[in-house]
């Protein structure tokens, strides 16, 4: 599976617990922070590698 796939599930996995937030569930809320830094930490591992490509000089 390849990164972006992955974060568009965390961002989709999150969505139930966010509703039962906005609905006064704080345990959810504590789910749903979990969530926020495993999608940051999924987004930055993009981030990376988008740099990575970046940088590396195409073979003449």
């Amino acid at each position: 599976m390849d990164e972006f796939t992955q974060l568009e599930q965390l961002v989709a996995q999150s969505k139930d617990d966010w509703l039962k937030w906005k609905g006064g569930n704080k345990t959810a809320g504590t789910r749903v922070r979990k969530s926020m830094q495993d999608i940051k930490a999924q987004a930055q591992a993009i981030r990376e590698k988008v740099l990575e490509s970046r940088d590396e000089k195409p073979e003449a």
